[in-house]
């Protein structure tokens, strides 16, 4: 037994002995994307949620009662001005318009009488064959007939305009939208429709918006100290509800005279040009807007940066491509990227991807790439 053990042990000694030994091999430094930072005029913008009509959304009221005869146009199609939308039952506003002209046959009838006496007393009255109290008397007939008759072409005049109401024609070139009351029925009394329809003119729109203080406060110093101007210009993008940026550039055109106590907010009112009427009234948007412009500003993109119990770093390459994690601080937001205020300067390398894979103090092999927007210019 003990010959047995003491050959086992040889034999396990004999070989250990005879294996070459291998000395470790240090692993080869990984290859990392970077991207080198350039400092450069950055603008910093915003988008402001807002709200599309058209140039002009003329609401197509009826201005009297009755019964909807006919439409006469297409839904969601262009119409000229002048041109015939609806016609209301007119039997009614006919009826009174011939009521009127037989009050105005009267009054007429009335006053030729009263014409007639009055030519007859005056001969009379200038041999004093009649009192003077005869004679005024037949002059304020003949007046008051006068007056009657002119009341009744008040009237006919306005059981005219009444019966003209019957026909609602467009009173704007525009695109006309989805009719709100049918054939057959009773139009302009509450709660019947009384808008029936809405005409807006689309070849421009007009956008609105609301800035709090504070924006706003920026947003015009900024641009008033840049350009010097009273009254400032501002180029707005308008951002779709798909994200894609709209291709016209829109100029502010109104700003309201007051802040809205309640929201703290003013109102802000931008035209955009929309020749080939994309855009339509109600549609969603954001507008974009610059509120400040920052030279030389350097700008890292966000998916570089992590965040570390509110604190921000990057890993920085440095010339002899050895990482280091460095802490930056953020000033803002502009598209994709951070603008920075310290921590990264100009001509510094950055790591871009593998921010998993690398480490403070590791030395890497950079591979330089630029890096590509989201975000469309």
């Amino acid at each position: 037994m003990k010959y047995f053990l003491k050959l086992i042990f040889g034999f396990a000694l004999f070989t250990s002995c005879g294996e070459k030994s291998e000395i470790p091999t240090a692993a080869p430094s990984p290859e990392i994307k970077v991207v080198k930072i350039n400092s450069q005029k950055v603008q910093i913008e915003k988008d402001f949620v807002a709200q599309v009509y058209g140039k002009q959304d003329v609401p197509i009221r009826t201005r009297t009662e009755g019964y909807l005869e006919g439409i006469h146009f297409s839904e969601g199609k262009l119409v000229k001005k002048g041109e015939l939308l609806y016609t209301i039952d007119p039997d009614q506003l006919q009826e009174a318009v011939n009521a009127a002209n037989s009050q105005l046959a009267e009054a007429q009838v009335a006053l030729t009488q009263a014409k007639n006496d009055l030519a007859r007393y005056e001969p009379l009255a200038e041999i004093n064959a009649i009192s003077q109290k005869d004679l005024d008397a037949a002059i304020a007939k003949r007046d008051a007939a006068e007056a009657a008759v002119n009341a009744a072409k008040a009237n006919l005049n306005f059981q005219n305009i009444q019966l003209g109401y019957s026909k609602i024609k467009s009173p704007i070139d525009g695109l006309i939208g989805k009719t709100n009351a049918k054939v057959g029925e009773f139009v302009g009394r509450s709660p019947n429709p009384v808008i029936l329809n809405t005409v807006s003119l689309i070849d421009s729109i007009r956008v609105e918006f609301f800035l709090a203080e504070n924006d706003y406060l920026a947003l015009f110093r900024e641009y008033q100290e840049a350009r010097n101007q009273p009254r400032v210009q501002l180029p707005l993008q308008l951002v779709l509800s798909d994200g894609i940026i709209f291709d016209q550039v829109g100029y502010v055109d109104f700003i309201n005279r007051e802040i809205d106590t309640s929201t703290g907010t003013i109102l802000i009112q931008a035209s955009f040009p929309n020749p080939d009427r994309l855009i339509r009234p109600g549609q969603f948007a954001r507008v974009r807007a610059i509120v400040e412009e920052v030279e030389n500003g350097v700008i890292v993109p966000q998916r570089t940066v992590s965040e570390f119990q509110g604190r921000f770093f990057v890993f920085k390459v440095d010339n002899d491509n050895v990482v280091s994690r460095d802490e930056v601080v953020i000033t803002g937001k502009y598209r994709d990227y951070f603008l920075i205020e310290s921590g990264v300067q100009d001509g510094d390398r950055i790591v871009l991807e593998g921010l998993q894979q690398v480490r403070n103090g590791m030395t890497i092999v950079p591979e330089e790439v630029e890096f590509i927007s989201q975000f469309n210019d």
